[in-house]
C-alpha cells in the first residue's frame, strides 16, 4: 500500500466519480481505476461498490472502504503537517538548537552571540547545556546535544567539525596574592601555591593534574567548585588561584590574569557527530558562530 494510493482513494471519494477525482488529480480515468484497483487486490477486499448502471456518481463504500478512509484521512492529515513542519525548519521559522558548552564559554563567549542568533530567528528555540568535557563528550556520543563546543584533544574520529577559537589559558590571582606583581608566571610557580579547581570532568583540572606530574609536584586543592562566580570570589580575597580562560577575567573581579611562560592557548572546534546530519537550525546556528567567532 503506497502513499499514491491512499491519495487516489481519498480523492475518489471527495468527489464522488472516477472521472472528477482523476480530473482533480490530473490522471486518466484508467489509470485511477487501475490505482485502486491494484490496492483492493493488495489488501484482498473490495473499497468500493461501482455502480452496475451507467451513471459514475453511485459509488458508494464497503465496510472495509470505510473503514480505510478513516485511516487514510489520518494518514494524509499526518503527512500533511509534517510536510509543513518539514517547509517550517527548513525554512528556519521553526526548529531547536541542542548545544553542549564548556562552563566559561557558556557564560564568557555565548550570550551575546546567543542572542544575536536569537533575534535573528526568533523561532528557533535555544537549548544550551552547561558542563564539564566528559559530560559534553557523553552527551554529543548520545546525541543528547546535535553540537558542541570542544577542545582540539578531544575531537573524536566520529566527530565533524570546524575550528572555532584560539583562546588564551591565564593564571588567575588576587591583587594582593604573591604573584600578582608577576607579568608571566611559569607553571611551577603556579603550581606552588593553594589551588580552587574544578571538579574531576573538566579539562582544566585534567590538564593541570597532567602538567603537574610531568613537573613531579604535587598541586595543593585547597577548594573544589564548578562555580565560576565562587572561583573568582575565592581568588580575588586570596585564599587561593586558579586557571582560567583570559575573557573569564573583567576589570570588576578584582583579580590579574597572568600569562603563562610559556604562553598556553586552547583551541576550540565547535563539533557534531557524522553519523547524525545537522539540521537546517543547527546549520544555520553553526554558520552563524563561525561569523562571529571572534
Amino acid at each position: 500500500m503506497e502513499f499514491r494510493q491512499l491519495q487516489h482513494f481519498c480523492s475518489l471519494i471527495q468527489y464522488g466519480s472516477f472521472t472528477m477525482a482523476a480530473e482533480h488529480l490530473q490522471l486518466a480515468q484508467p489509470a485511477l481505476s487501475q490505482s485502486l484497483k491494484k490496492l483492493e487486490t493488495e489488501l484482498k477486499v473490495k473499497l468500493v461498490n461501482r455502480s452496475a448502471g451507467k451513471s459514475d456518481k453511485s459509488i458508494s463504500l464497503t465496510a472495509e472502504g470505510q473503514a480505510l478512509h478513516e485511516h487514510a484521512k489520518i494518514i494524509l492529515g499526518q503527512m500533511e503537517q509534517a510536510q509543513r513542519h518539514i517547509s517550517s525548519m527548513a525554512s528556519l521559522s521553526l526548529g531547536e538548537v541542542r548545544i553542549a558548552v564548556p562552563g566559561m564559554l557558556g557564560s564568557f563567549y555565548l550570550p551575546s552571540r546567543l542572542m544575536a542568533f536569537r533575534h535573528n530567528h526568533p523561532n528557533i528555540k535555544l537549548s544550551l547545556f552547561e558542563g564539564g568535557t566528559r559530560d559534553t563528550l557523553r552527551m554529543l556520543n548520545q546525541e543528547e546535544v546535535d553540537i558542541a563546543i570542544i577542545t582540539a584533544a578531544d575531537m573524536q574520529d566520529n566527530f565533524d567539525g570546524h575550528f572555532l577559537l584560539q583562546e588564551q589559558m591565564v593564571a588567575a590571582v588576587g591583587f594582593d596574592h604573591p604573584l600578582a606583581d608577576f607579568n608571566q608566571v611559569s607553571l611551577a610557580q603556579f603550581l606552588a601555591h593553594d589551588l580552587v579547581m574544578f571538579k574531576t570532568g573538566y579539562f582544566h583540572r585534567e590538564w593541570l593534574l597532567e602538567q603537574a606530574k610531568k613537573l613531579e609536584i604535587s598541586p595543593q586543592i585547597a577548594f573544589e567548585t564548578n562555580l565560576i562566580a565562587l572561583i573568582k570570589q575565592l581568588v580575588s580575597q586570596g585564599f587561593a588561584v586558579s586557571s582560567v580562560l583570559k575573557m573569564a577575567v573583567n576589570q570588576d573581579d578584582n583579580i590579574h590574569a597572568i600569562p603563562f611562560s610559556p604562553p598556553i592557548s586552547l583551541d576550540l572546534y565547535i563539533a557534531w557527530k557524522k553519523a547524525k546530519p545537522l539540521s537546517c537550525a543547527d546549520t544555520a546556528f553553526v554558520e552563524f558562530l563561525l561569523k562571529h567567532a571572534k
